[in-house]
C-alpha cells in the first residue's frame, strides 16, 4: 500500500514539475508555437512516457506495462478527433495562436481532476459489479457504430453547447478578448474574458470524449494507476502535438473510421471477456494496425476533392 501511495505522490509530483516548467520557463512569453516545437515536445512527452512505461515493467510488472503502452497507445488514437474539435473551437472563437497554448495548459489541470475522478470510480464500480463491463462494452459498440455511421460528418457547434449557454445566462463576460488574461475587473466587477469562456468549452469537450476514452481504456486495465497515468501521458503530449498535427487533421479523413472501428472492437473485447480474454498485446496489435492502415489509406488513396 505504501509503494502505491509513493508512486501516486511521485507520478502527481513529476506533472506538476513539468507544468510549472512548461509554463514559467519554455512557455513564459505567449508565442505561437511552431510546428518543429510542437515535434520537439511531443518527442519529449513520448520519450518519457516510454522511459515511464520501462519503470513500470521494472517495478511493477511486465503484464502492468503491457497494459499501459496498449491504454496509452488507445487513448492517443482517440484524443486526435480531440484535436479537430479543438481547432473547430479555436477558430469559432477567433483565438490568436499565440494564447492557444495558455488555454491548453490550464485544461490540463483540470483534465487531471476529472480523470482520476473518473478512472478511479470506474474501476470501483467494475470490481463491484461487474456487469458494468457489459454495459461500457455495449457503449462503446453504439458510439463507434455511430460514429462509422457518420463518417466523420459530426458538426461541432460550440454555440449549441450546455457550457456555452450556461456561461453566457449566468456570468458576467466582456464583449472582446483582454491578451491572455481569463478575468478582468471593470468598476469593480468582476467579468470573465471570452477566453475563459474557451476554456470552459475546451475543458466540457474533455469531459465529453473521456465519456468514450475512459471505458476503453478500463477494458485494458482494471488497474486505476496504469489507466490513469496511461491517459495523463497521453493527454499531455496531445497538447504538445495539436499544434503541429491541428492544420493537417482533416487530410487524415479514413481516420475517424479507424475510431469507429478501434471502439467496436474495445466494446466487444469487453463483451465476451467473460468467455475469451483477448490478450493485451494482440489489442495492441490491433489497435495500432487499424490505425496505420487508415492513415495509409488517407495517403495513398486521393480524395475525390483532389482529382
Amino acid at each position: 500500500m505504501d509503494s502505491q501511495i509513493s508512486w501516486w505522490i511521485g507520478f502527481h509530483v513529476f506533472v506538476l514539475v513539468m507544468l510549472a516548467l512548461d509554463l514559467g520557463v519554455f512557455h513564459k512569453n505567449n508565442h505561437v508555437v511552431s510546428v518543429k516545437e510542437s515535434l520537439m515536445w511531443t518527442g519529449v512527452w513520448i520519450t518519457l512516457a516510454m522511459i515511464f512505461n520501462y519503470s513500470v515493467y521494472h517495478f511493477i510488472g511486465e503484464r502492468e506495462a503491457y497494459e499501459f503502452l496498449t491504454a496509452y497507445v488507445l487513448e492517443k488514437s482517440l484524443s486526435v478527433d480531440n484535436i479537430f474539435v479543438m481547432t473547430l473551437i479555436f477558430a469559432f472563437f477567433k483565438v490568436e495562436q499565440r494564447f492557444q497554448h495558455r488555454v491548453l495548459f490550464w485544461g490540463i489541470l483540470g483534465a487531471l481532476v476529472m480523470r482520476v475522478v473518473f478512472i478511479v470510480g470506474g474501476v470501483t464500480l467494475i470490481n463491484r459489479f461487474h456487469f458494468i463491463l457489459y454495459f461500457f462494452g455495449a457503449f462503446l459498440i453504439y458510439t463507434g457504430a455511430k460514429m462509422l455511421m457518420a463518417g466523420g460528418d459530426e458538426e461541432h457547434n460550440p454555440e449549441e453547447s450546455f457550457i456555452y449557454k450556461f456561461a453566457k445566462k449566468n456570468f458576467r463576460m466582456t464583449e472582446h478578448f483582454h491578451g491572455e488574461k481569463f478575468f478582468m475587473i471593470q468598476n469593480g466587477i468582476r467579468y470573465i474574458t471570452p477566453l475563459f469562456l474557451v476554456l470552459l468549452i475546451i475543458e466540457s469537450t474533455d469531459l465529453l470524449f473521456a465519456v468514450d476514452s475512459i471505458p476503453a481504456t478500463l477494458s485494458v486495465t482494471k488497474n486505476a494507476f496504469i489507466a490513469y497515468t496511461s491517459n495523463i501521458f497521453a493527454i499531455m503530449g496531445l497538447r504538445s502535438l495539436y499544434f503541429a498535427f491541428a492544420g493537417v487533421v482533416q487530410l487524415f479523413r479514413f481516420l475517424s473510421y479507424a475510431l469507429s472501428i478501434v471502439l467496436i472492437f474495445i466494446g466487444v473485447k469487453m463483451l465476451i471477456d467473460h468467455w475469451y480474454t483477448i490478450p493485451t498485446f494482440y489489442s495492441l496489435g490491433v489497435v495500432l494496425g487499424i490505425i496505420t492502415l487508415s492513415i495509409l489509406f488517407s495517403v495513398l488513396i486521393p480524395s475525390s476533392e483532389s482529382k
